[in-house]
């Protein structure tokens, strides 16, 4: 099954999930023997970007092999992230992902990642200008829920999809879920309803059969 996230085709409907600390350049080398159709980068500061920091430098490095990659970005500044997207266009990535669903305490506090959610204007106004800013595809990973919070999600990706998105990723699991329980394919099932773009989904697919059953 070939499909398409804007202009770039993936041979398979498996995705390599970006996972920090997990995803780096053999890891994904590895995956990509393995099958994977569309292989995912670790999430990547916006701000570091802007810095040169050296560190950050060597974690966008692609291997040839990799195509179709999506490189991950995280941050909360629309300006900002969109002058950093600029800037990196001309590097190896086919996709460009906007990362709104990591639950790690030094990310939220920040106001980045799944601390976006409780924001749904300032998602819109990042999308908007990061999608404007470059010609590449332009995707965004979000989670269903933040707690205490009161998150319509398929709202959301509704206005992600409005903003110029040409694909999202959904974690089925709330922040204050991290990576326990049971994943939400009901509420993933609801995003895709919402939306025309393509949707990926995500969470307790370990197993062929599980992702054939997401999938469904």
């Amino acid at each position: 099954m070939q499909w398409k996230i804007g202009n770039v085709q993936i041979d398979n409907p498996f995705v390599l999930a970006p996972m920090a600390g997990v995803t780096d350049l053999p890891f994904r080398t590895l995956c990509k023997e393995q099958g994977a159709g569309l292989i995912c980068m670790e999430m990547i500061s916006a701000k570091a970007i802007s810095f040169h920091n050296k560190n950050t430098i060597a974690l966008m490095e692609i291997d040839p092999c990799e195509h179709p990659v999506s490189m991950q970005l995280f941050g909360s500044e629309p300006d900002l992230m969109a002058e950093v997207a600029k800037s990196i266009e001309d590097r190896d990535f086919d996709i460009l992902d906007i990362n709104m669903g990591c639950p790690v305490p030094k990310v939220v506090n920040n106001g980045e990642g799944s601390a976006l959610l409780k924001n749904p204007n300032l998602i819109e106004e990042i999308v908007r200008k990061v999608s404007s800013a470059i010609s590449k595809p332009l995707t965004v990973k979000v989670r269903i829920g933040f707690e205490n919070e009161p998150v319509d999600i398929v709202e959301i990706v509704k206005r992600i999809e409005d903003a110029g998105a040409a694909a999202l990723a959904v974690h089925g699991r709330t922040r204050q879920q991290y990576y326990s329980g049971t994943a939400d394919w009901d509420t993933i099932r609801r995003v895709k309803e919402a939306i025309t773009i393509p949707v990926i989904g995500n969470g307790d697919v370990d197993s062929p059969l599980k992702a054939e059953a997401l999938v469904k």
